[in-house]
């Protein structure tokens, strides 16, 4: 297939192009920065501008591109990148995927797991309610920004992705240090469910999500093994052989990450994928320690 990614300088998306480009996929790139390459092509979505000669002849798109949540203390105008980054960017991008003549086959749209809330009664599901919270409503909007697409006729599917474990990247790289020099420990309670996936197994679900006919509308990306923190912090430890007792009360969490800690390092979401295996994907890491084995190479 030709699919056109965005997003791609990002964490999954550079593992994503590299993944499709060895699958035999041609692909190519909408970037923010001016294009230098062949298969590169340029947007500004505040702006509202896109090369339209990218979309043309497209059999897919995934669309990852959005303000990294955790980099920095939510302060308002950080809230409001995170906020317009995805939805000014998901609308203009579907907008204009919806003026083609020959549109693409599916589009698969980067969501998340906050669409739940921040604290989740029981198993969350794809029927389950919008929860309350900043990150809830983003992901709401940002879902309902793929309309236009949804309208043309295109197959989309939202991936609510949960945490993606890999030591190159996001909320495992940043724990690496502490947990190696013998410092980690739970935040807060620890009671906190944590519902997560391997980076080889969301680049295998997106591309899962891109043939797969009957996958529509919101499809939860993570594994069916959600731990709590404390259960992953002793795992954590476990694997890298270092002792887990210094814990972080709410407080230092609050004290240094702000309000981003409520709805991300203390936020409990027990997802479950239902659509996923309903439509027959297999995870090739579904729990917790043999992931993290794999993903840091370390054997038993």
């Amino acid at each position: 297939m030709i699919i056109l990614v965005t997003g791609s300088t990002g964490f999954i998306g550079s593992a994503l192009v590299s993944f499709l480009t060895e699958g035999g996929h041609s692909v190519r790139k909408l970037v923010r920065s001016e294009s230098t390459g062949e298969a590169e092509f340029h947007w500004q979505p505040e702006l509202e501008r896109i090369d339209m000669e990218g979309l043309e002849g497209v059999d897919a798109v995934v669309h990852l591109a959005g303000e990294n949540i955790a980099a920095g203390r939510w302060t308002p105008a950080k809230k409001a990148r995170i906020l317009d980054s995805r939805v000014k960017g998901t609308r203009l991008l579907c907008e204009s995927l919806a003026q083609l003549a020959a549109p693409p086959k599916v589009l698969v749209c980067s969501s998340g797991i906050g669409y739940y809330g921040a604290r989740v009664e029981g198993v969350a599901n794809e029927q389950s309610p919008l929860g309350d919270g900043f990150l809830a409503d983003v992901c709401y909007q940002w879902e309902e920004a793929t309309a236009p697409a949804v309208e043309r006729g295109i197959r989309v599917v939202n991936l609510r992705t949960g945490i993606v474990l890999d030591p190159a990247g996001g909320t495992l790289e940043r724990m690496l240090t502490p947990f190696k020099m013998g410092v980690g420990g739970k935040l807060g309670n620890g009671k906190q469910y944590i519902s997560w996936l391997t980076l080889d197994d969301i680049l295998e679900i997106i591309h899962h999500a891109l043939v797969t006919e009957q996958l529509q509308g919101p499809v939860n990306a993570v594994t069916p093994e959600p731990v709590t923190n404390i259960e992953f912090t002793k795992t954590l430890g476990r694997v890298l052989g270092r002792p887990t007792i210094f814990p972080m009360p709410t407080f230092a969490v609050h004290l240094i990450f702000g309000e981003m800690a409520d709805e991300t390092l203390l936020a409990s979401t027990r997802a479950e994928p239902a659509q996923l295996l309903a439509s027959g994907y297999t995870f090739r890491y579904p729990e917790l320690e043999g992931a993290l084995r794999h993903v840091l190479g370390q054997s038993l």
